[in-house]
């Protein structure tokens, strides 16, 4: 039986859900979007332990990748119309944020940026929608390390896992009939062995 907790923009039917993750806390983070034309109509809530929301920031055009640093003090968020991600010192304790700053600006003719994760090493494993691939960030210099290129182009997300976190799957967004112009499988999941291994995710703690 689905419950609904609460409904932070209800007042805002043309907005939608769109990524999420919890924290080391076991807070639940995501974030919203117009389902057309975003601009900056999006916001970032988090849900607490107790099933309280708060709004953390708004101005947001595509609430996407999320994802904390491994000691805990950094959070890493992408918002694809800026194509970037940021940094925000991070509060363990309180959940809060602070701090705001560019750490990777994403070139053009890559994608944009969308779902991220961390690897044991501290590095982001950003999906770059739009590039067809999926690549290793230093977010400490803001450079590409790796890059593993994939048949479909509108990459969406990646976290690791398997009994070692030593694979890689990587989502994609579907097109009409499930195939785009070209052969392009769009919406298939794909695994990879990048030769790194990630870290487990938090879990809801609520």
């Amino acid at each position: 039986m689905l419950c609904l907790i609460h409904d932070p923009e209800e007042h805002l039917p043309g907005n939608r859900f769109n990524d999420g993750k919890c924290d080391p806390a076991g807070r639940f983070w995501a974030g919203t979007m117009a389902s057309e034309d975003p601009s900056n109509q999006g916001s970032l809530y988090c849900m607490d332990t107790d099933l309280r929301v708060r709004k953390v920031m708004g101005g947001i055009g595509v609430a996407n990748g999320i994802t904390w640093s491994l000691d805990h003090e950094t959070m890493y968020y992408i918002d694809t119309v800026r194509a970037d991600v940021r940094a925000y010192d991070y509060d363990v304790g309180s959940g809060e944020i602070a701090n705001e700053r560019v750490v990777i600006t994403f070139p053009d003719g890559v994608g944009v940026p969308d779902g991220m994760d961390i690897d044991e090493e501290g590095m982001l494993w950003i999906a770059h929608f739009g590039g067809g691939r999926v690549c290793r960030w230093d977010p400490g210099r803001g450079k590409i390390l790796d890059t593993i290129h994939l048949p479909a182009s509108r990459t969406t997300s990646c976290t690791f896992g398997g009994r070692e976190f030593d694979t890689l799957y990587v989502t994609s967004a579907g097109g009409p009939g499930g195939v785009l112009v070209g052969g392009d499988p769009a919406g298939g999941l794909f695994a990879l062995k990048p030769g790194v291994r990630g870290v487990p995710s938090f879990r809801f703690g609520g």
